[in-house]
C-alpha cells in the first residue's frame, strides 16, 4: 500500500496505459479520480471516480483538479496520435494533437501545482517518440518532445515542493501501436521486425508503465525529479543492425 492516504488524478483513464495506472494506484491504496471526454466506461474499476473533462480546455482542467481537492499525485496520460507527415497535417490535426498532448498537460499542471501538498508528484507520459522520430508521426513526435521539456522545467521551477518526472514508453500494446504498424506495407512483417529489435522480445504492456508510475508516485522515489524514464524493452539501446535481420 505504497500510496495509502494519497489522492491521485489520472487523465485519460478509460483504457490502455491510463486504465492500468488507475488500477495500479487503487491497488496501492490511493483515492483515484480519472477523466475523459466521454462517459465513464461501464467497467470502470471499483473505487475510481470519473469526471467528464477535456483537458485541452483550461476551464475543464481547472474543474478536474478542483474536483480532486488538493491531489498529491497528477498523472498526465491523456494523449492523441495522428499518423501524418508535416505536409499532410491540417490545422485541425494540429489543434487535436497539440491541444491534448501539449496544452492539456500544461493546463493540468498549471491548475494542480498551486494546490498540491508539499511532497507531491507529477508524472507526465512522454514517449521515446520525443527522442527518436517515428515516421509519419510529425505532430505526435513534436508533442512528446514538448512534454519532456515541460517536465524538466516544472522540476526545476517548483522543487522542492513537488517532484516532476516523465515516463517515456516505447511500443506498448495499445491501439496506438496497432495504428503505427498499420502504416507499413506489410504490417505482419513489420510486427515481427519490431519484436526482433526488442532485446526482451516482446512489446510492452500497459501494466509495465503502471508499475513505474506507482514507484514515481510513491515516497520511495523521493530523490527522482526532472528525469525522463525510458521504458522500451531495450529498443533504443540497440544498433539498427540486428542479428537475423540482415
Amino acid at each position: 500500500m505504497r500510496l495509502a492516504g494519497k489522492r491521485a488524478v489520472v487523465t485519460g483513464g478509460r483504457q490502455g496505459i491510463g486504465r492500468a495506472i488507475v488500477e495500479a494506484f487503487l491497488s496501492e491504496g490511493a483515492a483515484v479520480l480519472t477523466c475523459g471526454r466521454g462517459a465513464a466506461a461501464d467497467d470502470l474499476p471499483h473505487g475510481a471516480r470519473w469526471i467528464r473533462a477535456d483537458v485541452s480546455d483550461p476551464a475543464d482542467a481547472a474543474r478536474l483538479i478542483a474536483a480532486a481537492g488538493a491531489p498529491d499525485i497528477l498523472v498526465n496520460n491523456a494523449g492523441v496520435q495522428i499518423e501524418k507527415t508535416v505536409t499532410d497535417s491540417t490545422d485541425a490535426d494540429w489543434e487535436q494533437v497539440i491541444g491534448t498532448n501539449c496544452r492539456g498537460v500544461f493546463n493540468c499542471c498549471r491548475a494542480a501545482i498551486p494546490v498540491m501538498p508539499r511532497g507531491g508528484s507529477i508524472i507526465n507520459i512522454g514517449s521515446i517518440s520525443g527522442h527518436v522520430a517515428d515516421p509519419s508521426m510529425a505532430l505526435y513526435n513534436a508533442s512528446k518532445a514538448f512534454v519532456h521539456g515541460l517536465t524538466r522545467s516544472i522540476a526545476v521551477d517548483h522543487g522542492p515542493k513537488l517532484r516532476c518526472n516523465a515516463i517515456c514508453p516505447g511500443w506498448i500494446e495499445t491501439g496506438m501501436l496497432e495504428a503505427g504498424l498499420a502504416l507499413a506495407s506489410d504490417p505482419a512483417r513489420a510486427r515481427q521486425d519490431a519484436l526482433a529489435r526488442h532485446p526482451v522480445r516482446r512489446f510492452g504492456r500497459p501494466q509495465d508503465v503502471a508499475a513505474l508510475a506507482v514507484w514515481l508516485a510513491s515516497d520511495e522515489a523521493g530523490f527522482a525529479t526532472g528525469q525522463l524514464f525510458t521504458l522500451d524493452g531495450g529498443l533504443t539501446a540497440a544498433s539498427p543492425l540486428q542479428p537475423g535481420l540482415s
